[in-house]
């Protein structure tokens, strides 16, 4: 349906309660020029004197038929029907609705849905990533359609669609917001060269304000020489202190003299991955003590390079989700980030 045979011209005190079916602009000389009303705002009472007062005493205004559905009705009908925990919907804008989020946390994006949800004629609904970090006030997604109007049932296609997939993974949320916990973290820094003084340690302010930035912090960091005995007695120092994380760093490389990797299964870890297919942080490990305590056996990556493979973990080990071996294999695609 073209958009100009929804024009109807109407008297000012005749259109409450009708949409404009165009921008109307209002100037104050030397003070103001700009929009007075948007496209598609419905006309209320009060409005009626500012209307007249820029000289509108017939208005264009959207007549909609049975049937059909204004472009932005459709886009808030979108968003409410995907939008999950922590996530507040904006008001219309150039016919789109956005899903912001409403903490610092974990954006959660269910992928397939999205593409069963652009597959609906019409209808575009973009998102970010899945498990992104995302801020108070960021958008993860954006809905709207394309025509100025579009058919109930392609409305109704989406609802219907969000509906169903929400029956078939047990009500797992499209677009969300997962809240971080607050970790407290214990280090243990390797290295000889660091533990007599012969260089500073360069992993504990690094570690300190990635942590600060989920919103954890690091409670405690101890130094060890090259020797497991050594870095298992600090792990299980902290296992007894009751920290929710361990990070080990340094040692992580296939150097006889590297000793972290087997002083984390010495500790009793369960080792989910030794490697990981992301660059940079290949060489990094993860698993999980007795008790459940995730541990992290982080390469020197970390220190040199702004995102790593611990950039994508962390967040999500902060989020309370159990990292498994699939997770790790799946960071290969798209893991070569330099």
């Amino acid at each position: 349906m073209k958009p100009e045979h929804l024009m109807k011209e109407v008297r000012v005190q005749d259109a409450v309660g009708l949409r404009l079916g165009h921008d109307l602009t209002r100037i104050v000389p030397g003070e103001f020029k700009g929009r007075a009303f948007r496209k598609g705002h419905t006309i209320a009472q009060e409005d009626i004197p500012l209307l007249l007062d820029i000289g509108k005493e017939h208005i264009y205004i959207l007549d909609v038929p049975e049937g059909w559905v204004h472009e932005e009705d459709a886009a808030i009908r979108m968003a409410r029907a995907t939008a999950g925990d922590y996530i507040e919907t904006t008001e219309p804008s150039e016919g789109k609705v956005s899903l912001k989020s409403t903490i610092l946390g974990l954006a959660k994006i269910d992928e397939t849905f999205v593409h069963l949800a652009n597959e609906i004629e019409h209808v575009v609904f973009s998102t970010i990533v899945n498990d992104a970090v995302v801020q108070p006030g960021k958008a993860l997604a954006a809905a709207r359609v394309v025509p100025l109007v579009v058919e109930e049932a392609t409305v109704a296609r989406f609802e219907t669609t969000a509906q169903q997939h929400r029956y078939r993974t047990n009500g797992a949320p499209i677009v969300a917001v997962k809240p971080f916990r607050r970790l407290k973290a214990g280090i243990v820094t390797t290295g000889g060269e660091v533990f007599t003084g012969r260089i500073d340690d360069k992993f504990g302010p690094v570690l300190r304000d990635k942590l600060a930035a989920l919103g954890s912090e690091v409670v405690e960091q101890r130094f060890s020489p090259d020797d497991t005995d050594s870095i298992v007695e600090h792990i299980r120092h902290y296992q007894a202190s009751g920290v929710d994380l361990i990070l080990v760093t340094g040692g992580m490389s296939v150097d006889p003299d590297d000793r972290t990797p087997g002083a984390i299964k010495k500790a009793g870890a369960d080792i989910v991955s030794y490697g990981t297919p992301m660059l940079p942080g290949s060489m990094m490990l993860f698993g999980y003590l007795p008790g459940g305590t995730p541990i992290f056996g982080l390469p020197g990556a970390v220190i040199y390079e702004p995102f790593t493979s611990f950039d994508v973990l962390l967040p999500r080990v902060c989020a309370g989700e159990r990292i498994e071996r699939s997770d790790i294999v799946r960071l290969g695609y798209g893991g070569l980030i330099k």
